[in-house]
């Protein structure tokens, strides 16, 4: 059998990424830390820890790690649900994308971690057609995708789209779109992209004017700075209805093309053995997307 302080303290370490770290998160001493890790790795037979800044784990240590965190909120949902006290907070590792970790998640873990308290969120940002990898690979419990196919042993629960518009400040439009905004205009005009993966404003723009070259691009790795930059008249980019209300109400941001809107499908996907763990999660994920995103009509690559 495998110690249950050493696998929360294998967990803590990889978590926090030093062993000074997990001694002040699990109250005891660095040297008691050292000697859980290393009276675990004994019983193993191998290394689970490769010391460093940050330390890191080994494929062995990290399977160790998710096992732990697996079992502790497995545990914690069982005791919650007989009305018995928790022994300490449990931490639920997600992947999501940025634009839902802004627009509109916050409230749903508000309201998992009121049904289940104690509930810590260790929340992994990527985008929505590369969050399922994580799943995949077992370094998160569940994600929030692009992606209608989960990963094996896995459900993919829908959850709707969320809508985007193209945006630009009035300034930007009157200084690179005098004439109309038009293709060659906007493919001559910087744009902005959240990272490398980001592929929104280019399907938006072969959608509304066909093939064509990209245009230049300004990175801003920021949902918030996405509007920021856009209010700005750095560029037009891609926006988050939920994120617009503001600032088309103003008319500081206004829609490149009237009623152009681009609706990506979201997915809430879940490993099946954690489920039942997970269920006032995915209660709470589900409510307020059923009340922020728009049905999902036909599925949208990003």
């Amino acid at each position: 059998m495998l110690d249950h302080a050493q696998l929360a303290t294998l967990a803590a370490v990889l978590r926090l990424g030093s062993f000074d770290g997990a001694a002040a998160r699990l109250g005891i001493t660095q040297s008691a830390v050292s000697q859980r890790i290393r009276a675990l790795e004994v019983q193993v037979g191998q290394p689970l820890v490769l010391r460093g800044s940050p330390c890191t784990g080994t494929e062995t240590g990290l399977r160790l790690a998710r096992h732990a965190e697996d079992v502790a909120l497995m545990e914690a949902r069982a005791l919650a649900d007989i009305g018995a006290d928790q022994p300490g907070p449990v931490t639920l590792r997600l992947a999501v994308n940025a634009d839902s970790l802004a627009a509109w998640l916050i409230p749903a873990l508000s309201q998992a971690e009121a049904a289940q308290p104690g509930l810590l969120f260790d929340v992994v940002v990527d985008d929505q057609d590369h969050s399922a990898d994580w799943l995949r690979r077992g370094a998160v419990m569940a994600a929030i995708t692009g992606t209608a196919t989960p990963p094996h042993g896995c459900d993919a629960i829908p959850l709707g789209s969320i809508r985007y518009f193209a945006t630009a400040c009035p300034a930007w439009i009157a200084r690179h779109c005098p004439d109309g905004v038009t293709g060659p205009a906007l493919r001559a005009a910087p744009c902005l992209t959240y990272d490398l993966k980001d592929r929104l404003q280019a399907i938006w723009l072969q959608r509304h004017f066909g093939e064509g070259p990209p245009p230049p691009t300004h990175y801003i790795p920021s949902t918030e700075g996405f509007i920021d930059a856009a209010s700005a008249g750095l560029g037009w980019g891609m926006n988050p209805e939920p994120m617009l209300r503001d600032a088309f109400a103003t008319g500081r941001l206004v829609p490149l093309l009237p009623d152009a809107h681009l609706d990506t499908p979201l997915y809430w996907q879940v490993s099946r053995r954690m489920a039942p763990a997970l269920a006032p999660v995915t209660a709470a994920i589900r409510a307020e997307a059923a009340r922020v995103l728009h049905p999902a009509e036909r599925h949208e690559a990003r």
